[in-house]
């Protein structure tokens, strides 16, 4: 069993009066690390994916949820976004029914329907749970053997299913990645030409580490710019994509309204365009390094609770570095390269104007300083 870095914080928040809400992609483990906490607990179990269960907490009352959960103090209700108006069914429990500790699993940011946000307000831990992490795969089995597994995860990815069943990994991922991945999306009455979506997701992954133009990208798939922007809107929200914004400050020949689109998982993008080669012999090698080390500094400072705002930098004289973190007035900035060897030269624009700037390059052999906490 592989332990996720979540697991303590989620279980510090039981029992201190507010629902506990746990988002993330599908199949990344959940309801897995929820259950790890539920053992030896009297709970009851309830799942949006069902009919039964979505339609006793749709629109009850009180009363009825009292008579649903009964003398249990924990109520686990799985796949959460599915269940119409579930905000307001979890505010009636947490507000009257004082003894319940609710917990709610969701694949889809529940924005999406506008079913939690509202109702909710200050009533509700979040926390976000993504596909296995680098800090966790050390932990797991030690850092020389995962820096051993590099090319494989950069190939295959990090989702639970495909870390535990090697040799089924092609297979299992292709499945992940069909509309599997995003069905939730598919329900949605925005989604009315679900083969734009999936064309739109091929022609993101071909182009991970340059800056997306969304009317470039309409053109490519066949759909006009409001389109595009409003799928790329729903896919971070369903946990498949995250976008990565300009970074500027006024600065001339800045670009101020840039943006590049990674996703949260190397496995899943390689699925997309069904592309499986081994990594030493790709010809998108740099692009693929480049979008796993974004996605586990992303979960790394998330896991760890960092603070901080991540951009990329470019001028319009196409001087560009990869990655930004602001930390209030603080700046740091990072080059990625695949190895040590690879030599870095910060824009002198950037340094300039920005002279107070960390400077960091992050390879495969440092790669550890910027994943794993210092003791």
């Amino acid at each position: 069993m592989i332990k996720r870095v979540l697991l303590n914080s989620v279980q510090a928040k039981f029992n201190k009066g507010k629902a506990i809400l746990l988002f993330g992609p599908r199949q990344v483990g959940k309801s897995t690390l929820i259950e790890n906490l539920l053992q030896g607990n009297e709970h009851i179990y309830m799942t949006g994916d069902d009919f039964n269960d979505r339609q006793l907490l749709t629109n009850s009352s009180i009363s009825g949820l009292k008579s649903i959960i009964g003398k249990n103090t924990i109520l686990f209700i799985d796949e959460a976004q599915i269940i119409p108006n579930i905000g307001l069914t979890i505010k009636l429990i947490t507000d009257h029914i004082k003894q319940v500790q609710v917990i709610a699993t969701g694949s889809s940011a529940f924005e999406l329907a506008d079913k939690m946000n509202e109702p909710l307000t200050g009533r509700e831990y979040e926390f976000y749970l993504y596909p296995i992490s680098f800090q966790e795969m050390v932990a797991h089995h030690g850092l020389l053997q995962e820096k051993r597994m590099l090319d494989h995860r950069l190939v295959y990815g990090y989702y639970p299913e495909i870390v535990m069943k090697q040799g089924e990994e092609k297979e299992l991922l292709q499945l992940l990645a069909g509309s599997y991945l995003y069905k939730d999306l598919l329900k949605l009455e925005q989604i009315k030409k679900p083969q734009i979506l999936e064309n739109l997701l091929k022609a993101l992954a071909l182009q991970i580490g340059n800056e997306v133009n969304y009317n470039e990208l309409g053109q490519t798939i066949g759909a006009d710019n409001k389109t595009v922007e409003k799928y790329i809107d729903l896919l971070e929200k369903a946990f498949v994509v995250f976008k990565l914004p300009a970074f500027n400050r006024n600065v001339r020949n800045e670009l101020k309204k840039g943006k590049k689109i990674y996703f949260y998982d190397c496995g899943v993008r390689n699925a997309i365009i069904n592309e499986f080669k081994p990594f030493e012999i790709r010809q998108d090698k740099g692009a693929l390094w480049e979008n796993f080390v974004l996605a586990e500094r992303m979960k790394y400072l998330r896991y760890n609770h960092i603070t901080t705002k991540q951009y990329f930098w470019r001028t319009t004289q196409q001087q560009e570095i990869d990655l930004i973190e602001e930390y209030g007035k603080k700046l740091k900035a990072f080059e990625i390269k695949l190895h040590a060897k690879e030599k870095v030269r910060f824009s002198e624009t950037f340094t300039g104007n920005y002279p107070n700037t960390e400077l960091h390059k992050i390879c495969k052999e440092n790669l550890e300083e910027y994943l794993l906490e210092s003791d």
